[in-house]
């Protein structure tokens, strides 16, 4: 591959998202999602195209409180091309400019995330209780999973949780 560019994702990107994430999905190392769920989270995501227009990866931002979001959804279909790097060095220019300080991943590339100032977690100290009780009133599956909730342990993957300082 060339080359790519990134850009914001379009409704017409969700099938290829899709894709992307299938055979993740199959292997385990994400959770399928419905179409509506990609189209609700549509703005949360960038996308990776080549020369010829195909979607190529993609990665999302869910922001979760004032200072911390979730990358989520990073996938590349083209390993060692530098589009992971290029759509997690695009995400988190995004959690800066809407003044996120703090982002979160779970991840099986703990490697990759590593190699970009990310830390395995070692608890839940990353927010005070004021916030941790305001989250507990989020219906959001990440959010539960960020907070470790007993509700999301039969979707657990085995994945590391991960968190980045801003």
């Amino acid at each position: 591959m060339s080359s790519f560019n990134l850009r914001p994702a379009r409704t017409s990107d969700v099938a290829e998202i899709r894709r992307l994430v299938a055979p993740l999905a199959d292997r385990r190392v994400l959770l399928e999602k419905e179409a509506v769920a990609y189209f609700e989270s549509l703005q949360q995501f960038r996308v990776a195209e080549d020369d010829d227009g195909t979607v190529v990866g993609c990665g999302a931002l869910h922001v979760m409180w004032e200072d911390i979001a979730e990358v989520r959804t990073l996938v590349t279909s083209v390993p060692g091309t530098g589009v992971g790097h290029a759509l997690l060095g695009q995400l988190l220019d995004d959690a800066r400019a809407v003044g996120v300080q703090r982002v979160f991943c779970l991840t099986f590339e703990v490697e990759f995330f590593v190699r970009h100032g990310f830390e395995v977690m070692a608890n839940q100290s990353v927010v005070d209780p004021e916030v941790y009780s305001e989250l507990l009133r989020s219906t959001d599956e990440g959010v539960a999973e960020f907070l470790d909730l007993a509700r999301v342990k039969p979707n657990t993957l085995g994945n590391t949780r991960m968190i980045k300082i801003l």
